[in-house]
């Protein structure tokens, strides 16, 4: 029996509880009874920092949970993700003499495996916590596992599972099954990222990735320091990314330096399939000469071929403004739901280039087009698969750092020169046309084949032993409801003719038989169309309810970076 499990779903209800309770009287106003109430921008967003505030309450693991959800806007409204996306996972460290347990059950005495160890942590956050020290007179960092966060996780995942049947209550059928996915996804990342072997083999993969780039710098795992809860990597002390100031004294290019970190991403997500997933100013730093360095790896992905290549349609199709360019590669990434109506996808995504664009037609910011798809995919609930959500996660904070260094940074710019210098836009100008000549050549094969097959027809017709047989499927009857009203239209339109010519040759009471048949004709015509199974289309939204709606919610994405600690090393 786990004690501390059952008083930790105690704690967690008391945190939740009245968020739960305000969004089942959305669903129903008197809980039972009554209709839904409508939540405002405003409404949604208080509520999310109340969420927030709680989060960071109950601490580490539920800190994480926040900023796995700030990656899925399938699940949360875009207020939320907007919110949880400020989490900084930063918490005092813990007491040195716990911290030395776990190193001296992990390599041994303190004082035999370190020439020299600094006892003050120059980082802490919910998972780990990093120390300054000196291996065989080389500085390095150490990455301690936090002491006793084995046992607290363990017990906060128990408490998710079961608190996944009572928010199975409070939420849409739609998104339960993207919230039980969640719940496993989360429960393999929190353990991933605790477990700093796997950190280490990341970090060395994507270190080997840019061995040949010189403006990158990735530190070296000290395999002989390292085991599951201790990582000892090289120190490579910078500035952090975010302090412009100490940027600008020294003379960095923070132009220059916006488009080596995006490159840099780029190589990771469509070359390497790879990639660090935590890119905020905490985890990123320039050295001297304008070197970008990397830091902490424990929350990182991978990318398989097939989402490579539909995110190279994406940015490709982006810096072509072709909408159903853009609209085919998310569907095919599953971003987007096949079912979605085109038309009204396509206006999104007008619209979506339009706001992004700055004064300069040439200048849009692809952040503003992912918030504006993420915004509709909570409007047509799908199931995003779990490193593609972190890709595009990874997108707009790579963008949001890129516009702090330099706000006319040209995101679209470098993306389509990066694309162009590594072959993927020639090779897809060779493929449409290797397509292209695929078509012409099935049509000049079909050209040969079907003057014999037409002579055949033609002679068969000419013997009158032609037939056309047709199947018309009409599941939902709108042939019958059609041919209906057609019949019942003819037949009125003869009716008050017949009833007219009564009127002015016949007598009355034949008129009145006339009038009576027309008024008959007409209810029945009329209650064709009152009728349920009669053909109409109500509009899932408008672009006239989406300007409504962008009214009413901030414009823009701010990005929002929190405090950071003294050094750019971060624990986890």
């Amino acid at each position: 029996m786990n004690l501390r499990a059952y008083w930790r779903f105690l704690v967690v209800a008391r945190h939740f509880l009245p968020l739960l309770v305000a969004y089942a009287r959305d669903r129903k106003r008197f809980f039972v009874v009554g209709s839904s109430r409508r939540v405002t921008p405003e409404q949604r967003r208080k509520r999310a920092q109340q969420l927030l505030d709680s989060l960071l309450t109950l601490g580490p693991t539920f800190i994480k949970l926040g900023q796995i959800l700030s990656t899925r806007p399938d699940v949360l409204p875009p207020e939320y993700i907007e919110e949880f996306s400020k989490l900084q996972d930063r918490v005092p460290p813990a007491d040195w003499d716990e911290a030395r347990v776990v190193i001296e059950d992990e390599l041994g005495s303190v004082d035999d495996r370190f020439d020299e160890f600094e006892t003050e942590a120059i980082s802490g956050a919910s998972l780990g916590q990093v120390y300054l020290a000196e291996v065989d007179g080389e500085k390095v960092a150490v990455k301690i596992r936090r002491p006793g966060i084995e046992t607290l996780v363990e017990a906060d995942l128990r408490v998710v599972r079961w608190s996944l049947p009572l928010l199975m209550y409070f939420i849409d059928d739609s998104r339960s099954f993207s919230l039980e996915t969640l719940a496993d996804e989360f429960s393999k990342t929190i353990r991933e990222e605790m477990d700093y072997q796997r950190e280490g083999r990341m970090l060395t993969e994507i270190r080997e990735n840019f061995r040949d780039n010189d403006r990158i710098c990735i530190p070296k795992v000290k395999e002989s320091h390292s085991t599951q809860r201790v990582l000892t990597m090289e120190y490579v002390p910078g500035t952090k990314i975010n302090d412009i100031d100490s940027l600008d004294a020294g003379g960095i290019n923070r132009t220059e330096l916006a488009e080596t970190l995006q490159r840099a991403y780029l190589q990771m997500i469509i070359d390497d399939g790879v990639f660090h997933a935590d890119p905020h100013p905490g985890n990123l730093a320039v050295q001297d000469d304008g070197t970008l360095v990397f830091y902490d790896f424990g929350m990182s992905g991978r990318v398989d071929p097939f989402v490579q290549d539909k995110i190279i349609d994406f940015y490709a199709a982006v810096a072509d403004q072709d909408i159903d360019a853009i609209l085919d590669a998310l569907i095919e990434m599953g971003t987007l739901s096949p079912e979605a109506d085109r038309q009204v996808m396509g206006d999104v995504m007008e619209l979506a280039i339009a706001d992004a664009r700055g004064e300069d037609i040439e200048q849009y910011r692809v952040q503003q087009i992912i918030q504006q798809v993420e915004d509709t995919i909570y409007e047509f609930p799908l199931r995003l698969p779990a490193n593609l959500a972190l890709v595009l996660r990874v997108a707009t904070v790579v963008e949001g750092v890129c516009v702090t260094l330099d706000e006319d940074f040209d995101f679209i710019g470098v993306a389509t020169d990066y694309l162009r210098e590594e072959g993927y836009l020639a090779e897809g100008v060779r493929n449409f046309v290797e397509n292209r000549a695929t078509e012409v050549s099935d049509a000049a094969r079909s050209a040969v084949r079907i003057p014999p097959k037409l002579e055949s027809a033609l002679d068969r017709v000419e013997r009158e032993d032609f037939r056309v047989q047709a199947d018309i499927e009409d599941s939902d009857g709108l042939l019958a409801t059609m041919t209906k009203r057609l019949i019942l239209g003819m037949l009125l339109a003869s009716t008050l003719f017949s009833t007219a010519f009564l009127y002015t040759q016949a007598s009355l009471p034949a008129t009145g038989v006339g009038i009576a048949g027309t008024v008959g004709l007409s209810l029945a015509l009329w209650w064709s169309f009152r009728s349920k199974k009669a053909v109409r289309a109500k509009p899932q939204f408008t672009r006239q309810s989406m300007r409504e709606q962008d009214r009413e919610s901030p414009s823009g994405l701010n990005t929002s970076f929190g405090e950071d600690t003294d050094d750019a090393y971060s624990g986890d």
